[in-house]
This record gives structure tokens, C-alpha cells and sequence, in this order.
């Protein structure tokens, strides 16, 4: 037997042992997961990992015996995926993200949130004085193709009869291409509310502004004819998970201009990073609840026809969201 043989025998038995600990622990967590594992064998799992690319360290080092090598390149890369990567499911992070991530990130922007709701009815204020004083500014807020006959020439009878009269879009396949049709332009103004608040965050206020303003012209024209029960049924079904939606969304895109604007002793970017984390999982959540509001608005507003349960549902979506996002929750157990 040659001295590099022996060499590679006498490496091999003083090792052995904890690379083979390090694949029993491995094996485990792949079949099962990284939760299987006990606080021990987890605590041990870097140890053995650092030992493991030691000792490949030193065989590649000493040219010893290439299948030796290679049983230690498989087993630190194996390892290295559970020491430095996921140590979860898909299913997991999933879960993980409804359950922690995205109402934390909410809750971390409670004073952007506020903010944003602020600007939203200070447009809708605006929109409502100037149309009090000319109805014709009512044209400047509102696009007159989107309006139909929702608009301040319209009688009573007509405005109501847009809140609950059948349409073209009655029909199954008409409501999901309706449905998705808003949910297209309701994501368009959240996301660039949130895409442009690294402009100091001035291009997501007069998006807020802008919004907020077409609100206030719509409420000031059914409101002005005795029709603003009615039409507050009709908007909150979808209106409450929608309008939460685009606020959130302003409210990430402040904190990110927030971030730009006084970075503090941070760079620029380090502090936009920072400030995107929380808003991202805000962002990704508020994804989720404009489909469910094109889905409330393209279906549900046209099939319900009934005031008292439109607001039944508005308020079981408002106490759900504010449940969801500001119920306390019990401290996270630390492993």
C-alpha cells in the first residue's frame, strides 16, 4: 500500500465521524425538513459543516485519494443549504407571509398609512368644494367615458338606476372580463403609487390626490341628489378593500421617498433598502387585495342589489382587514 493510501486511511478515520453525523443530519432535514431537527442537532449542523470543508480543505490540499474528495464536495454542498439557505418549505414562506410578514409590514407603516389616507380625503374634499361651487369641475376629476350617466346632469331616477340596473356585463363571462378589467386599472394606480415614491415620494401624493379627488366628485354628485345611501352600498362592497389598497400602496411609496429624502447616516441607497423591505411585503399583500376587490366589484357589486347587505359586506370586510393587520399577536417563539 502506498504512503498516499495510508495517508488518505489515517485522514479518513480521524474525520469519518462527523461526516458521517453531518450526512445522518442532512438525510433527515431533506426528507423531512429543517424543523425535524432537534435545537441540538441544529446548533451542531454549523460545526460539523465548517469541519466538513476543513477537511476538504486539506484532501484537496494533499492531492489525496479523488473519490474521498468528491464524497465531501457532495456532502458540503448538500449542508451548505441548510446552514446559509431556506430553511423552509415553499408552503412555509407561504404561510409565513400571510400569517407574520405582510401585516407586519402594514403595522411597521402605521404613520405613512395615515398620511396617505389624509392626502386621499384632502383630495376628495377639494374635488367636493369646487363641484359645490361649479359643476363643471366635476369634468376636471372625473374622465366623462368612465362617469357614463353618473355625472351632475343626471336626475335621481338615473343615478340610481346605474346602482342597481342589469347591463351588458350581467352575464357570467361578461362579469370575469369586468372584473378583470378593474382589477387591471386599480393595480396600475397602486403599483405606481408605490413605483414612484423614490421621487421623494411627490409623484405618490398627487396620485393620492388625484384619487382621492375622483372620489369626492363622484360621493358630491349622488350625495347632492338624495342618492348617497345607495351609493355608498354600491362603493363600499368593493370600496373598503380597494381604497385600503391604494392607501397601502401610497404609504409604501412614502416611506420609500421618506427614505430618499433623509436617509440619515446611511447612504441613499442602503436606507431606500431598508425601507423597501417592509413596504415590499406591504406591496405583495396589497396585490392580493385588489384582486379581491376586482373580484368584489365584478361580481359581487352587480349581483347584490340589496343596501343593507352591501354594507353588511362592507363591514365585514372593514372588520376583517383591521382585525388582520392591527389585532395583537403573541410574541414570536424563539427556537
Amino acid at each position: 500500500m502506498s504512503e498516499l493510501q495510508l495517508k488518505s486511511q489515517r485522514f479518513r478515520r480521524e474525520r469519518e465521524a462527523d461526516w458521517k453525523r453531518l450526512e445522518t443530519l442532512v438525510t433527515k432535514a431533506e426528507k423531512r425538513s429543517a424543523g425535524a431537527l432537534s435545537d441540538t442537532e441544529i446548533l451542531a449542523m454549523p460545526v460539523l459543516y465548517r469541519s466538513t470543508l476543513s477537511a476538504l480543505s486539506v484532501a484537496r490540499a494533499t492531492s489525496l485519494d479523488q473519490a474521498l474528495i468528491g464524497y465531501l464536495e457532495s456532502l458540503a454542498a448538500r449542508a451548505y443549504f441548510f446552514v446559509y439557505g431556506a430553511r423552509s418549505t415553499p408552503q412555509e414562506q407561504l404561510t409565513a407571509f400571510f400569517a407574520r410578514d405582510w401585516p407586519a409590514g402594514v403595522r411597521s407603516m402605521w404613520r405613512e398609512t395615515l398620511i396617505a389616507l389624509a392626502i386621499t380625503l384632502l383630495g376628495a374634499s377639494v374635488a367636493w368644494g369646487l363641484i359645490a361651487s361649479d359643476a363643471d369641475w366635476f369634468y376636471a376629476f372625473v374622465n366623462p367615458a368612465l362617469a357614463g350617466e353618473r355625472d351632475p346632469t343626471a336626475s335621481a331616477a338615473a343615478l340610481r338606476a346605474t346602482l342597481y340596473g342589469s347591463d351588458e356585463s350581467s352575464g357570467s363571462e361578461g362579469l370575469s372580463f369586468f372584473s378583470t378589467y378593474l382589477f387591471v386599472n386599480n393595480a396600475s394606480v397602486a403599483l405606481t403609487a408605490f413605483a414612484l415614491g423614490f421621487a421623494l415620494g411627490v409623484p405618490t401624493i398627487v396620485i393620492l390626490l388625484m384619487n382621492g379627488a375622483m372620489l369626492g366628485a363622484m360621493l358630491h354628485v349622488f350625495i347632492s341628489k338624495g342618492v348617497g345611501f345607495e351609493f355608498g352600498g354600491w362603493l363600499l362592497i368593493h370600496g373598503v378593500t380597494e381604497l385600503l389598497a391604494i392607501v397601502l400602496a401610497g404609504a409604501a411609496g412614502l416611506r420609500i421617498g421618506w427614505a430618499v429624502a433623509f436617509p440619515g447616516d446611511q447612504s441613499r441607497l442602503a436606507a431606500m433598502s431598508g425601507a423597501g423591505r417592509g413596504a415590499g411585503a406591504a406591496m405583495m399583500g396589497v396585490v392580493v387585495m385588489l384582486m379581491l376587490a376586482g373580484l368584489l366589484e365584478g361580481f359581487g357589486r352587480q349581483l347584490i342589489t340589496s343596501d343593507l347587505l352591501r354594507y353588511a359586506i362592507a363591514g365585514g370586510t372593514a372588520l376583517v382587514w383591521g382585525l388582520y393587520f392591527y389585532a395583537p399577536r403573541p410574541a414570536r417563539a424563539i427556537r
